[in-house]
């Protein structure tokens, strides 16, 4: 999708990566909120089509879950409210840190999506055990709605962890290379 939308948006699809980046001075914060309002209707027409998808199969419930993000009896291997946070914040801010190396202007062109796309891969099989992993409050919205009950009740973790650990990097990269000679 970075190569199908990238020319368009950027290749924003999630708001704690426009979090990161307005934190790292790539892009200003007053693009966050009409972006992640156009991310969390991405996500939920996409929520909507898999739902309608899923409810093709005979005994489809969302009792299961339908992929939402959650800790504790909703975790996958039933782990805490501190486990899922402390994931999330991390995974999160190893998974900005290589958008926001990899998009650095000294990298050669074009690759990019190629890093972020199997960053994005490492981090889901390091999560899906944990959370379902977010990483993407958009993502996490989609499913919630169609679950309801407990996934929206959780939902709050699944903003807050990812745009914290999309700020962190966002402040840590340009803490890092803030003399760097591209003038970032």
């Amino acid at each position: 999708m970075a190569y199908a939308m990238g020319p368009i948006s950027g290749g924003h699809f999630n708001p704690a990566v426009t979090a990161g980046l307005a934190a790292a001075v790539r892009v200003p914060w007053s693009t966050f909120v009409p972006y992640a309002l156009a991310q969390v209707a991405g996500a939920v027409i996409a929520a909507g089509v898999l739902f309608l998808i899923a409810s093709g199969k005979v005994g489809f419930t969302t009792a299961d879950g339908f992929a939402a993000n959650g800790y504790g009896d909703h975790s996958p291997g039933k782990y805490g409210l501190f486990a899922a946070l402390v994931l999330e914040v991390v995974l999160t801010c190893f998974f900005l840190l290589i958008i926001l190396g990899s998009t650095e202007s000294r990298v050669p062109p074009g690759f990019a999506p190629i890093a972020i796309g199997l960053g994005l891969t490492l981090v889901h099989l390091i999560g899906i055990p944990v959370t379902n992993l977010s990483v993407n409050p958009a993502r996490s919205t989609g499913p919630a709605l169609f679950v309801g009950g407990w996934a929206i009740q959780q939902l709050w973790l699944f903003w807050l962890a990812p745009i914290a650990g999309g700020v962190l990097a966002g402040y840590l990269h340009k803490a890092l290379f803030a003399g760097d000679p591209t003038g970032r």
